[in-house]
């Protein structure tokens, strides 16, 4: 399974050993049933053992209809003085994000995650399927894409490398690192383009420009690259267009828990179990931080009746929920194991 070696709001726990030892810091509730959920749905509310964790294989997650979630958008992150040498380069990324959907991102983590197919040849097949590079001309000359040590970014790296061949250019994959490498090479002109995620890339580079900045990322992609551009122009380097994929935290729940209640989005979530029946699960710093469980309780109003401690969006969350050890954990938007099917 891929690792996410960028920084994350949310950071992995120490040691897995400690976690096994102290799961729970509050009691999970017992296992509930689509019918009760299903009889909560129909009365527009719901409480105690009609939001208590229902067991299932599939994940789905809630949508963060308030914008609890900086937006980590997947988007082109290239060079400055090779993006003013060739307009194209930029175009050619940009083709696919115009593509490049949450659903594709999570299925194409599914093919090399979980079915273990070749990062090279998912991003071959997701490029000759949406045709992408197509319709940009003037590409031409060799570029080097970064890719972090994850297999999410090598797949990523691999997409746009197939989009610049298409259009001219003669482009190779080369692994880099983490954001400490490949920040300086892409500034630098050692590697031309690296896909990036927005609100997390934007905060980075912000505080490199000025050391003071508290961080200029928001929920909304467009105002938050509005941002960037300037202090990216500052620092070397310009941006595409963001993509509609995000990998950024998120909060699932089982298909069948969701169903029950009838919920899409955290707010019908709150609507419907708002008077502390809700157990969640994640890192043990969840509690205090403004994108877990504090930002939960203070955005959407959520109570809960406890917290079980176990890893950042890893398979001992993904496990708890699915075997209805707490009815929602924090997970990555994109991770493979949402995918449907």
């Amino acid at each position: 399974m891929r690792t996410r070696p960028r920084f994350q709001t949310i950071l992995p726990l120490a040691a897995i050993a400690a976690v096994l030892a102290t799961a729970a810091c509050g009691e999970s509730g017992s296992s509930g049933t689509s019918a009760t959920g299903g009889q909560a749905a129909a009365t527009g509310s719901a409480s105690g053992e009609a939001c208590a964790p229902v067991a299932g294989d599939q994940l789905v997650v809630l949508e963060d209809d308030k914008g609890l979630q900086n937006a980590d958008n997947v988007v082109p992150a290239v060079n400055a003085e090779a993006a003013a040498a060739s307009p194209a380069l930029v175009q050619a990324l940009d083709t696919v994000s115009a593509a490049l959907t949450e659903d594709d991102l999570i299925g194409m983590n599914k093919a090399v995650d979980i079915d273990r197919q070749t990062a090279t040849d998912v991003a071959a097949a997701y490029a000759t399927e949406n045709d992408l590079g197509a319709g940009v001309t003037g590409g031409s000359g060799p570029v080097v894409v970064g890719a972090a040590d994850f297999s999410e970014s090598q797949v990523l790296a691999n997409v746009y490398a197939q989009a610049l061949n298409a259009a001219g250019f003669e482009a190779t994959v080369q692994t880099v690192g983490n954001r400490e490498l490949y920040l300086p090479a892409l500034k630098s002109g050692e590697i031309q383009v690296f896909p990036e995620y927005l609100a997390t890339v934007a905060d980075i580079i912000a505080k490199n420009v000025d050391p003071a900045s508290t961080g200029i990322a928001t929920s909304d992609a467009d105002e938050t690259l509005t941002a960037l551009e300037p202090i990216a122009q500052q620092y070397g380097l310009v941006f595409g267009t963001p993509a509609e994929a995000t990998d950024q935290n998120a909060f699932a729940v089982t298909t069948a828990f969701a169903e029950g209640l009838g919920v899409t989005t955290l707010s019908e979530l709150a609507e419907k179990c708002g008077d502390g029946s809700l157990s969640l699960g994640g890192p043990g710093e969840c509690p205090t931080r403004p994108q877990c469980q504090l930002g939960l309780e203070e955005t959407y109003g959520l109570t809960f009746s406890g917290f079980s401690e176990y890893d950042a969006g890893g398979p001992l969350t993904k496990a708890a929920i699915q075997q209805g050890d707490v009815a929602m954990g924090l997970v990555f938007s994109s991770d493979g194991a949402l995918a449907q099917g």
